[in-house]
């Protein structure tokens, strides 16, 4: 494979023929045939034998398919929480120099994190944070599963996830989302499938904006108890940002985390996640942030222990959120009131299902506003468009919704661009 003399998809001989053409045991070209699936350097294909798995992407595949926006085009493409609601980031409080033996969390931050998260009804038998929650879904992924191993995935969901799951060499398998979250009959096609984890987003799923309801949140639990080996991974990264109430899925399974970022309230130079698990998961996060990392800079703990301590800055974060829903809110009106129906209910984004994603990005930017094609979010569902409302004003819905009426009408009626 290194001289590229054996191309990815070639097979490889069976066990029996290449044990006779080199003149060893079965036995010693099953065990080399393994090694090779457990580095991910091969995959079994049935029926086909063992074949060569393509090289896993290095960087992201995803998000370089966003288009560069052109001078004078409103972005509401990126994702981002709006620069103008973020709390000013305070200088952190003298303490002594964090040696490399300290506890991580620093305990001042631990028990904010305890009682933030119980308060919620999310159990806490074990805690530790990392670099947010892309870095913890990150560790959680690599010390559970091994390359070829099935993970359930939304769909359509977080694209920077599917990105990590093909980095790691993992599988996605969709799982259908509505406003309630996943549907359980994803669920069970992806527990049949054989998945190994599963990814969910409690609140503000991006891009829908979905947030699992009490019940869903008891349907999901139902199934997800059949299999106590599962990993299941919760992904809470609005946290304070969402108005609707937190139905976690926390402890359903033996294996499980709960991660909290703070990127999207306080800003996105701030990065850090709670972990939450049971102590065997936490400990495999932990031991593989030792020969890494190590730990999240205590000084910015310290920085979101004092954020969060502060009522200022609680009020700041509670009219972010109420900037962000009206923005949505008057958005989804102003799209109904032209006969599209778009989804939104929590969150920085709406998603607005079109015929032609190609067309609809393309006439939107001609009218002056760059939105994200669906593609980048999903695997098998029909084409959509996704919109964050962060940079938009009251004034611009309006004529935003008159350019997507058009949009929408102009890929339905086979529009090129």
């Amino acid at each position: 494979m290194r001289r590229g003399a054996l191309a990815a998809g070639q097979s490889l001989p069976p066990v029996r023929e290449l044990a006779g053409t080199l003149g060893v045991s079965a036995g010693t070209v099953a065990s080399a045939y393994q090694a090779l699936r457990q580095r991910g350097i091969v995959e079994t294909a049935g029926r086909n034998g063992t074949r060569i798995r393509p090289r896993p992407p290095v960087a992201p595949t995803r998000s370089v398919r966003r288009l560069p926006v052109p001078p004078g085009v409103l972005d509401l493409s990126a994702g981002e929480p709006d620069a103008r609601l973020l709390p000013r980031v305070p200088r952190p409080e003298p303490a002594a120099p964090h040696g490399y033996g300290d506890d991580s969390p620093i305990p001042e931050l631990a028990e904010l994190i305890v009682a933030r998260l119980e308060s919620d009804g999310v159990p806490v038998p074990a805690l530790t944070v990392t670099g947010g929650a892309l870095d913890g879904m990150d560790r959680l992924l690599a010390a559970h599963l091994r390359p070829g191993d099935r993970v359930g995935v939304e769909d359509p969901g977080w694209s920077s996830l599917l990105d990590l799951v093909a980095a790691q060499g993992l599988t996605p398998v969709p799982i259908p989302v509505d406003e309630q979250g996943p549907s359980p009959d994803g669920l069970v096609a992806a527990l049949s499938a054989g998945i190994d984890a599963l990814v969910v987003t409690a609140r503000a799923h991006n891009p829908t904006g979905a947030t699992v309801t009490r019940g869903r949140a008891a349907a999901l639990r139902t199934l997800l108890r059949r299999h106590p080996d599962l990993l299941l991974i919760e992904d809470d990264h609005a946290a304070e940002l969402s108005m609707l109430s937190l139905h976690p899925l926390a402890g359903t399974t033996g294996r499980w985390a709960f991660l909290r970022s703070v990127s999207k309230p306080y800003g996105p130079d701030l990065r850090l996640a709670a972990l939450a698990g049971d102590e065997a998961t936490v400990a495999r996060v932990e031991g593989r942030m030792r020969v890494g990392g190590g730990w999240v800079s205590s000084i910015l703990q310290r920085i979101v222990a004092r954020l969060w301590r502060d009522e200022a800055v609680t009020a700041q974060i509670d009219r972010a959120r109420d900037s962000y829903a009206s923005r949505r809110a008057g958005l989804r009106s102003a799209l109904a009131a032209r006969g599209l129906v778009a989804a939104g209910e929590s969150g920085l984004n709406v998603w607005l299902p079109v015929p032609d994603e190609t067309v609809a990005v393309g006439r939107l930017r001609d009218a002056g506003y760059a939105v994200a094609p669906g593609s980048l979010f999903r695997l098998a569902t029909p084409p959509a468009i996704r919109i964050t409302v962060s940079p938009l004003s009251m004034k611009d819905i309006e004529p935003l919704a008159d350019a997507m009426l058009d949009a929408v009408r102009g890929a339905a009626h086979g529009y090129r661009v």
